[in-house]
């Protein structure tokens, strides 16, 4: 008895191939440039806040006042990138005398630093999701030859 060997079609299992293969590969890649625009994004918010809010410290009329100047400035750049103000820290710091920030020659420092949570990301272990933390600090002198404010 003679058997003959019949030949399965492959018409159309190298579409069905390439399909699989590119939502196997795509959607990971997809989700990682998601990830990575959206911590770009905080990382830009986060530059422009602590600028901003420097800047406002320096240029309020006293220190009183200064430190809301600041959390104002940098609450309105975070919302300009899209992130929640309530997930971000800022902190001030003077040097050389802290009580007395807006003198002749003093430094301010301000850091800002947000909990980025990546997209997509269920909460894991607990109730936070997995996030990113992003942050950054200037330093605004006040200058040597200005207004003692304090």
């Amino acid at each position: 008895m003679i058997r003959l060997r019949t030949r399965r079609s492959e018409c159309g299992s190298a579409l069905i191939e390439f399909v699989w293969l590119a939502l196997l590969l795509m959607v990971p890649l997809v989700y990682l440039l998601l990830a990575a625009f959206d911590v770009q994004r905080a990382s830009y918010a986060v530059t422009a806040a602590s600028r901003a809010a420097g800047r406002a410290f320096v240029l309020s009329p006293d220190q009183g006042s200064a430190y809301a100047r600041a959390l104002a400035a940098a609450r309105v750049a975070l919302a300009d990138q899209g992130i929640d103000a309530d997930r971000s820290t800022l902190t001030v710091g003077c040097s050389p005398e802290p009580a007395r920030c807006l003198s002749p020659g003093s430094i301010i420092t301000v850091s800002v630093t947000v909990q980025q949570p990546l997209p997509v990301a269920p909460a894991v272990f607990g109730s936070s999701a997995p996030s990113v933390r992003v942050a950054s600090t200037h330093v605004e002198p006040y200058g040597t030859f200005r207004e003692d404010r304090s």
